[in-house]
């Protein structure tokens, strides 16, 4: 398995100024040949419009199952957190995250769910997958509830 070098983890880093230059960090997976599912959730996922520049608020679920690796969990906290100064619409910060991990983790399989709260009126839900899941791989619900406001 390849060594990795860890640059945040354990460390006090400040944060990063875009999702652009932020590092996500990887470690080997010490179960590359078991199909199993990792989720990561971060129910206040906050990023800007880009038009008006108020901020969005979102729920992101976060699926994959590894292959060779793991995304290292601090790296990935700093990465979401960076979206906080950036602007972006809510299809382009849920489908470019999912890219972003696939292309440093190339899991054998990811999605993503952002659940994003009302703007103007209408709650906005985008998913995005790398396709079907390996066979096998238990998949629970997200757990998100759809938004139903006063309804």
């Amino acid at each position: 398995m390849e060594e990795t070098h860890l640059t945040q983890l354990g460390r006090d880093v400040r944060g990063f100024d875009s999702p652009e230059t932020a590092i996500l960090e990887r470690v080997p997976n010490p179960h590359p040949d078991t199909t199993y599912l990792v989720r990561f959730t971060a129910p206040e996922f906050t990023s800007l419009c880009p038009v008006t520049g108020q901020p969005d608020f979102a729920h992101l679920v976060i699926d994959y199952a590894p292959h060779a690796w793991l995304v290292e969990s601090k790296s990935l906290k700093l990465y979401l957190g960076a979206f906080r100064n950036h602007g972006a619409f809510h299809e382009d910060c849920t489908v470019a995250i999912g890219r972003r991990l696939v292309a440093e983790l190339e899991p054998a399989w990811l999605r993503i769910g952002g659940y994003w709260y009302p703007r103007g009126g209408i709650p906005i839900d985008v998913f995005w997958q790398t396709g079907l899941p390996p066979q096998g791989l238990w998949l629970p619900d997200q757990g998100v509830s759809p938004y139903r406001g006063r309804g």
